[in-house]
């Protein structure tokens, strides 16, 4: 029986890699010269560290998790998100000794079971970021900020951010009674799922995405309207650096996010290339969550993007070349030459520069179509005669034309022909 990939993942194959890992390199690019530090975590975590942090009224938590009990019974998940993990890291290892903020960013995949489509997987890959250690409100910006010009680097235009409060522990849950209560006026029209959680978590209402919930949601009392004087301050201060810095923005009062930890901002970018699931990013303030893992207490702002759908938006072609062909094809004539390109190919890679050449070892004509398909930028051609007269031919295959370079500083010379 040929055994093929599960449903809901996906093989990235060499041809896509340089695309992901161009996007990669950007966000490295970006984000380091805004002071953040890359982090690698676990791919699994004892379960009770999702449930516990994201929420247990949440979709990732009932419906979503890969969960199973490993050979010692104890309970893990595969993680479904990054925020989590990074928050376990923070307090496990004493990371808030440091006086200073902390920033950090990762990458990697992340799992949840929900039906695949456009974008979306059960294996999928994201981008997220923690600044851990600040309530001013210039975090929130800067990080938004930051996150808009990744943005403009990958070349996207057709991009929106979407900006709110979600008040704090003080006003929030007067809010939340009120938004309960008028929900129970349009419990015959809501879906089934917001029916079920609504009396533990309302706003999720808010963030629910069946087209007829939406509608009734709109016309829902909004949390702006109800914030604590604190709240609103903080809030009218982000708007504020956001227009110092001419960053455009809307804000949308219905906008929540998924995860029970956010309070104070919250955000979204969404792309008006795709459909009715538009978002590409999104994220926010997280104040308590490493206080509720029993860490100091510790204001965070952070966001998460699916690289999947951040890459079907890149628009490659109009963009600088990603495509990473070998500086040199050696093509190689006759048996005493092969023993001779062996060495030299080792050290021109040992020298920086990124070598090809034809394993079959063929004619002369098959090894130079090889060296075309390869779309090297030079083809280096040692045969007999050349390896008696110490002199290689190096053919630049964009004009054509050929020139004759010594053997004794062969590798220098290509590298400054390259470079």
């Amino acid at each position: 029986m040929r055994i093929q990939a599960i449903r809901g993942v996906k093989d990235i194959m060499p041809d896509e890699i340089e695309k992901w890992r161009w996007v990669e390199n950007k966000a490295n690019q970006v984000f380091t010269r805004y002071g953040f530090k890359e982090i690698r975590l676990p791919i699994f975590e004892k379960t009770k560290l999702f449930s516990r942090g994201i929420g247990e009224t949440t979709d990732i938590v009932e419906k979503e998790m890969y969960t199973f009990e490993d050979r010692g019974g104890e309970k893990v998940t595969l993680r479904p998100e990054g925020t989590a993990s990074v928050v376990r890291a923070f307090i496990e290892h004493k990371m808030y000794t440091k006086q200073t903020v902390q920033k950090y960013y990762y990458l990697g995949p992340m799992f949840r079971y929900e039906r695949p489509q456009a974008g979306r997987f059960r294996q999928f890959y994201q981008i997220g970021v923690e600044a851990m250690g600040s309530h001013n409100p210039s975090i929130d910006a800067e990080v938004m900020i930051m996150l808009m010009e990744f943005f403009t680097v990958l070349g996207l235009n057709q991009i929106e951010l979407q900006i709110n409060s979600l008040g704090c522990n003080k006003c929030r849950p007067e809010y939340r009674e009120t938004l309960k209560k008028s929900i129970t006026n349009h419990l015959a029209d809501l879906c089934e799922n917001c029916n079920k959680r609504y009396q533990k978590n309302p706003l999720r209402v808010l963030d629910c995405k069946v087209e007829r919930d939406i509608e009734i949601a709109s016309g829902l009392p909004k949390i702006t309207d109800h914030i604590c004087n604190e709240c609103k301050c903080h809030f009218e201060k982000v708007q504020t650096l956001l227009h110092e810095t001419q960053i455009p923005y809307n804000i949308n009062p219905s906008l929540v996010r998924g995860l029970d930890y956010y309070t104070h901002t919250a955000f979204e970018v969404t792309s008006r290339d795709l459909g009715a699931q538009n978002a590409i990013s999104g994220g926010g303030r997280y104040n308590t969550l490493v206080e509720e893992f029993e860490g100091p207490p510790t204001p965070c702002f952070g966001f998460a993007l699916g690289l999947e759908r951040l890459i079907s938006l890149v628009p490659f072609d109009k963009l600088e070349s990603i495509e990473t062909n070998p500086d040199v094809f050696v093509v190689s004539l006759g048996e005493e030459a092969k023993l001779k390109v062996f060495s030299l190919v080792h050290q021109l890679r040992s020298g920086g520069i990124s070598v090809e050449r034809d394993y079959n070892e063929g004619s002369i004509k098959s090894q130079m179509r090889k060296a075309n398909r390869s779309a090297s930028s030079f083809a280096l051609i040692i045969g007999e005669n050349e390896i008696k007269s110490g002199t290689y031919q190096l053919k630049n295959m964009k004009d054509g034309k050929q020139s004759n370079i010594t053997a004794e500083s062969c590798v220098e010379e290509i590298k400054a022909l390259i470079n």
